[in-house]
């Protein structure tokens, strides 16, 4: 194990934020790199104080760590200061654990959670020393490996990667150790890529797209062949059962220098049966799974405790959803343990399971504001969404804030979304200036911000045949959206940059033709593209240029049925004419309710669990949906919604 340390340490005299680079967090841990243990570099590709709370990697942080065959370090993508005396110097990419280098690790693995950061995926191979493209790496290159939302649709970073992993990674990181340490056992001159390509295809939930050659016509995919015997012809995401069962991180990272998301993050359920359909997390993460109140209350005063946190998280896709929401932040905050001085966040608020009660509890010691998501505009497009709550649900959420003492509130909205019209646009504007004046009954300064972000269409969602807004309709819409919020006093319009989404629909959708997009943003200096000061559309429209692709095919036009999409042959657990016929609900303006309240939709993904959702004996209380959201709770207890063996 080769430190870099002494080469980096005169480096940090003279950048920005030198804490970035140099370790040394509470619950960091420096492995020893013994023969015959697999290293493992958990990369993300933003700076360190976007990617350190990232929870998906400290979870894996922890489980490789105490797998007797596995060590794992961490590393982010250095600002441009750093790059460029990293550069000068020759210094490649490195941990910050142990300061060693990338081209060190025998793997490499990225979060991708945002299709804007491909290109720093590049940059980071690239400092590291690893060749960027996986069919110029030979048997002692480090093998590069992604996984996050974004991998639903990997194809555009598919000529980068060596194997992609789908769905939840704490099993899966096991078995691919496994794979890859009997690989290495192998005499190097005996080994070749492609049997380590074929090994890790052979791990449920592992897709290798060197396996796979996609067939095109003019500007559509409209087949792909399947080049190995090893390759699956369909590869179906990763599930951890039992959330229970993984009460990771056990010790969260405690930085030494600011972070966003700077507080104990503590998750309480993934999934989400709520069926917005624009949203391809809630699909994607399916069936809901919650951890026991009794572990969450555990987790969250032994995290207290041990990082000197006075601010908790609980995270998820819909935190109020959670069984016994009040009662668990209560408990949060009057658990002798936290010493009575803890602030509960709930960073995912649902408006119709927000109550006074809730507002209450969670604003016992300290009111910082609050964030719901009402998305659309009006009742008519939040049908076609799928988002069902009205504006009554939204008005009695924001009472509830600004009557437990709140006095400001954030609204996010989207716009370009399908069958949208300038009078559901304008809507937003009429909704944040209702909810001013609702403030304005108890408060006399209060702040509603409506935060609006460009629709992009994402695989695996209903949504994902439909086009998105052109880059010249979205600024029209966001002008006149700011036309109208001038007229009320108190009410702020946050938008998300229109070209940005265009971009970002570039890549969503984007077939294997995109990895040379992507390279040509990276070539021009296309680094840190979420990053407003950095970003340049031109880019990729040069880029698009150049491979011969054209802006509207990929991004506003509609897909048919029966076209080959990208991902067709990754499964997210769900039934394509589920999704197709959500989408043509869409169209009709008709939503559904939530499946734990209705007979089950047949979505699939709860059938490889072998259980099936049940009509509830009662009804959702009033004032919003509090059910259990236990997925796969097979116990007889009378609940809003029951499971049962299939």
């Amino acid at each position: 194990m080769n430190s870099l340390f002494t080469k980096i340490e005169p480096l940090l005299f003279a950048v920005e934020k030198p804490a970035r680079y140099v370790g040394g967090e509470m619950g960091a841990q420096y492995p020893s790199h013994d023969p015959g243990v697999v290293s493992w570099l958990l990369a993300y590709p933003d700076t360190y104080e976007i990617g350190l709370p990232n929870q998906g990697l400290q979870i894996l942080y922890e489980i490789l760590n105490e797998n007797p065959r596995a060590l794992a370090e961490r590393t982010y993508a250095p600002w441009t200061d750093m790059e460029t005396a990293m550069r000068a110097e020759g210094i490649p990419l490195f941990s910050v654990e142990n300061h060693v280098a990338a081209r060190d690790f025998d793997l490499i693995a990225f979060n991708l959670s945002a299709e804007l950061t491909f290109t720093n995926v590049l940059n980071m191979l690239d400092l590291g020393g690893i060749p960027i493209r996986t069919a110029d790496r030979g048997a002692s290159d480090t093998i590069v490996l992604v996984g996050g939302h974004c991998t639903y649709n990997p194809e555009p970073m598919a000529d980068f990667v060596d194997a992609v992993v789908l769905g939840d990674g704490e099993e899966v990181v096991t078995e691919i150790t496994d794979a890859v340490g009997d690989w290495l056992a192998i005499p190097e001159d005996q080994r070749t890529r492609r049997d380590l390509h074929r090994a890790l295809a052979r791990v449920d939930g592992v897709y290798v797209p060197s396996l796979y050659a996609p067939v095109f016509e003019g500007i559509r995919q409209v087949g792909l062949e399947i080049l190995d015997p090893a390759a699956p012809a369909v590869v179906e995401k990763r599930t951890v059962a039992d959330l229970g069962e993984w009460p990771y991180p056990k010790s969260q990272l405690v930085p030494l220098t600011e972070v966003v998301h700077d507080r104990l993050n503590v998750e309480v359920f993934r999934g989400c049966t709520r069926g917005c359909r624009f949203c391809q997390a809630g699909m994607i993460t399916r069936p809901v799974r919650e951890r026991p109140a009794a572990q969450v209350a555990d987790m969250v005063a032994n995290g207290l405790e041990r990082t000197g946190y006075d601010e908790v998280a609980l995270t998820s896709l819909s935190t109020a959803d959670f069984s016994g929401i009040e009662e668990i932040v209560s408990g949060i905050v009057s658990d002798p343990r936290n010493d009575g001085r803890v602030s509960v966040s709930l960073p995912s608020l649902r408006v119709d399971a927000f109550t006074v009660s809730t507002a209450a509890s969670i604003g016992s010691v300290r009111r910082t504001g609050l964030t719901f998501a009402p998305e659309g505009g009006t009742w008519r497009m939040r049908r076609v969404i799928n988002k069902l709550i009205t504006d009554d649900d939204l008005f009695a959420a924001v009472d509830a804030a600004f009557s437990q003492g709140w006095r400001r509130v954030k609204l996010y909205f989207l716009i370009g979304l399908p069958t949208e019209e300038d009078a559901d646009v304008l809507g937003i504007a009429r909704l944040g200036a209702r909810c001013v004046e609702i403030g304005k009954r108890y408060h006399q300064n209060v702040t509603v911000t409506a935060s609006v972000g460009g629709f992009v269409p994402k695989a695996q969602t209903p949504f994902q045949w439909h086009g998105q807004d052109s880059k010249e309709e979205l600024e029209r819409k966001v002008a006149m959206l700011r036309q109208e919020a001038r007229l009320t006093r108190g009410l702020q319009i946050r938008w998300h940059e229109p070209a940005a989404t265009v971009a970002e629909g570039i890549l969503s959708r984007g077939d294997r033709r995109m990895g040379a997009v992507i390279e040509s943003v990276w070539r021009q200096g296309g680094v840190f593209q979420e990053w407003s000061e950095h970003f340049d559309l031109e880019r990729f429209t040069t880029a698009l240029d150049e491979a011969g692709l054209d802006l509207d095919a990929l991004t506003t036009r509609t897909r048919d049925e029966g076209e080959v999409l990208p991902w067709d042959h990754l499964s997210a657990g769900l039934h394509p004419d589920f999704l197709w016929g959500e989408y043509q609900d869409a169209i009709a303006e008709v939503g559904i309710e939530d499946c734990r309240w209705t007979p089950c939709y047949d979505c699939g993904a709860c059938t490889t669990f072998g259980i099936e959702h049940v009509v509830a004996s009662n009804q959702p209380p009033a004032g919003g949906s509090q059910g259990t959201g236990q997925g796969l709770d097979l116990s007889p207890t009378p609940v809003a919604l029951s499971t049962r063996p299939a």
